[in-house]
């Protein structure tokens, strides 16, 4: 199954895919949009492409597993995002508690910096994100 995460932001929003055999979860691109609709729509426009068939939104809870501000506003992302697809793509959320450092810190081991970076974390974290629901999906379908 083609499974897109997405590690949504206010300015950058990383896409991220894995392949239908759900091994390998691999960086697509990083959305700069600000205006929350217009992101909206290339997030949907970027899952028909891939012809994903479930779309994973990050959900940045606190260390603590509550909910912020920022949790909320991935939520109402995702309600909108599933509205926007429809029937045709699920969407779904998973927990993205320090993916944004994690990544910061897989691109320093790889001596990525600046502007590359900049352009580059979002991405990373999405793979992460798809990683991370990529592993739930295998220990819940028994898998592992």
């Amino acid at each position: 199954m083609i499974i897109m995460s997405v590690d949504a932001g206010e300015a950058r929003t990383g896409i991220a895919v894995c392949d239908k055999s759900e091994l390998l979860a691999s960086p697509v691109c990083v959305i700069e949009e600000y205006n929350a609709q217009r992101r909206l729509e290339k997030v949907a426009q970027k899952a028909r492409e891939l012809n994903a068939e479930i779309v994973v939104v990050g959900l940045p809870r606190n260390m603590n597993g509550s909910e912020g501000d920022r949790a909320l506003t991935c939520r109402a992302f995702a309600d909108s995002l599933k509205e926007l697809l429809g029937e045709s793509i699920a969407v779904d959320l998973c927990d993205e508690r320090a993916t944004t450092q994690l990544a910061h810190t897989y691109l320093s081991i790889a001596d990525v910096k600046g502007r590359k970076r900049k352009k580059t974390v979002d991405a990373v974290a999405a793979v992460i994100i798809l990683e991370d629901y990529l592993a739930l999906r295998k220990n819940k379908n028994g898998k592992i």
